[in-house]
């Protein structure tokens, strides 16, 4: 499942996130890099242990837990504290997976990388190049969002980003284990309760709605991996 959530953080989230950013001191981003990614991998990065850094993931967490769509969809167990990267002058990174397991250092917590997410925090209009392309099945999809706005899509999608030509991009970015590992089954819960959600609106009083919400959670209770 890739999903569009829009506006995780709010415009003056936004603006106070990037005035912190501009002043902080970005080193070379392939310090999170794995092997193979290194190798493809070209921009900056925000230390995770920069007091910026846990200032703004403890931001950005706070906006995602009270988010419903983004709750319902990602079903999240753990979550890897955000992270923040910047593209300029004609950086990228090339195609790659994400790592399966991600150590936080500070905390000694193991994540196992069921989702990855990219909340942008530049404008579109502020950069050229810096799309993420994300392949899945049907093909490679092409994501740019306005800031404020995240992208949650599988971990084991091979995914890159282009070069920036003009500007500069910066993001968070980050990877959370879900309470369901598989994708097919997650999906189909986030369907089920969307249509659920759906119906108690239009028709609050439906009879059909406790069974609805009975097969729901069954099956959460069936797939959830705790």
């Amino acid at each position: 499942m890739l999903l569009q959530i829009p506006a995780v953080l709010t415009a003056e989230q936004v603006s106070e996130a990037r005035q912190l950013l501009d002043q902080a001191e970005w080193v070379d981003g392939k310090i999170t890099a794995g092997y193979q990614s290194a190798k493809a991998k070209d921009n900056l990065q925000l230390p995770e242990e920069h007091p910026v850094s846990k200032q703004l993931g403890e931001t950005i967490l706070k906006a995602l837990s009270r988010n419903a769509l983004f709750m319902s969809a990602a079903l999240p167990l753990k979550v890897f504290p955000p992270l923040f990267n910047c593209y300029r002058g004609g950086q990228s990174f090339g195609s790659h997976v994400d790592n399966a397991i991600r150590d936080h250092r500070a905390s000694g917590q193991r994540v196992r990388t069921d989702l990855s997410c990219t909340l942008f925090l530049s404008s579109p209009e502020e950069y050229d190049g810096g799309d993420l392309l994300i392949e899945d099945s049907y093909g490679a999809h092409k994501v740019k969002l306005p800031a404020g706005h995240m992208v949650l899509y599988p971990s084991t999608s091979l995914h890159k980003v282009t070069p920036v030509t003009r500007g500069a991009r910066i993001a968070s970015f980050f990877w959370l284990q879900s309470l369901v590992r598989d994708d097919g089954q997650r999906t189909l819960l986030f369907d089920l309760d969307t249509s659920i959600q759906r119906l108690n609106q239009d028709t609050p009083d439906h009879p059909s709605l406790v069974q609805l919400t009975g097969v729901y959670h069954n099956l959460l209770r069936r797939w959830a991996d705790t």
